[in-house]
């Protein structure tokens, strides 16, 4: 069984080091796995403070010093999360929040967001808010979360920049653009890196945008890289999700995409079991493995979830598993978009 590089070894009470990775060529450097905190107070229902800092908790035990936030995600309510979780280790700790919609009011749901919003005067507002939830006086990752047609990427990235010269930001990334709009963004100011969805079975990112990164040196941050929890091979039918969990609505989840795709799921678990771990685990490693420039983003709300994904970073994947995988989830092979029609209204194609 492989070594699991992230999990304590309780005989000798010592840590194995996370490997890291670098996003960009400005110096940002952080573990191989980042932590995505959305669920722990949005999207998915019900939630628990404090399992969730317990997670976090864990997280940096772990050598996990990468975590994604943003002011959306409650709204509002994740970044106050993740303040108390960065009480006494705020210097150790990558923290990466986004902004980009106009917002309506505190509260749950995705009915608080009205529209994108990235016109610099919002910008300001929402890093100045930002940065008093989380209760620190610098953001180190700040991205754009979804691209404003109304706003030219060029203005954005100049008033980012300009948050970089006054001390409140560090380095500066993009979510969910193309290849065309982060050319242009990086002729403003250096990019560090680009968050969009990737997984086995969410390939787009292989069309192109993968290579301009690698053009322009910009790292890469993939979130859902477990295919919103489909890929451990775990989750329950859309039916018997929580009321409140937005993957209801996801046509991918559907009961006759979900019955589909889960026969990939099953070579999946049949190829994990030959590696001695889980289906998730497996998932993980794929990605991993498709370049030292990518950091993927596995959300986590339980200490064992996270712990499971975390030990993925030490699977060494022979390159013609890696080819199989890449033929059983070919995006021909799968069934349903990824996203419903308003939110694909929100990507930058």
């Amino acid at each position: 069984r492989q070594r699991q590089m992230c999990i304590r070894d309780s005989r000798n009470n010592e840590e194995d080091v996370m490997q890291q990775r670098q996003l960009g060529n400005q110096g940002l450097q952080v573990s191989a796995l980042g932590l995505g905190c959305m669920g722990m107070t949005f999207a998915y229902g019900n939630t628990d403070e404090s399992q969730a800092l317990n997670t976090l908790s864990r997280a940096f035990e772990l050598g996990i010093n990468f975590l994604d936030t943003a002011e959306i995600y409650g709204p509002f309510t994740n970044e106050a999360l993740i303040a108390k979780a960065l009480k006494g280790r705020r210097d150790s700790v990558t923290v990466a929040t986004k902004f980009g919609f106009s917002i309506s009011g505190a509260g749950q749901g995705w009915e608080n967001m009205t529209g994108v919003n990235s016109q610099p005067q919002h910008i300001r507002e929402a890093v100045e808010g930002s940065l008093t939830r989380l209760g620190t006086d610098h953001i180190d990752l700040l991205y754009q979360h979804r691209f404003d047609p109304a706003v030219p990427i060029e203005d954005v990235v100049g008033t980012m920049a300009d948050l970089i010269n006054e001390g409140k930001v560090r380095y500066l990334g993009l979510s969910e653009v193309s290849a065309a709009t982060l050319r242009r963004a990086c002729a403003v100011h250096p990019i560090s890196a680009l968050q969009s969805e990737y997984s086995l079975w969410t390939r787009d990112p292989e069309q192109g945008i993968l290579a301009t990164c690698r053009e322009l040196n910009v790292g890469f941050v993939p979130y859902s890289p477990l295919g919103r929890g489909f890929l451990t091979g775990k989750l329950a039918a859309v039916t018997d999700l929580d009321p409140h969990d937005f993957r209801r609505g996801l046509p991918r989840f559907q009961q006759q995409s979900q019955q589909h795709n889960q026969k990939l799921v099953d070579q999946l678990m049949e190829m994990a079991r030959g590696y001695g771990i889980s289906a998730g685990q497996l998932a993980l490693a794929w990605v991993l493995a498709k370049g030292e420039d990518i950091v993927p983003i596995p959300g986590a709300s339980k200490v064992h979830h996270l712990e499971e994904n975390c030990a993925a970073a030490s699977v060494a994947l022979k390159k013609i598993d890696i080819d199989m995988l890449d033929t059983v989830f070919a995006p021909e092979n799968i069934r349903g978009e990824r996203y419903a029609n308003a939110e694909y209204g929100m990507i930058d194609r």
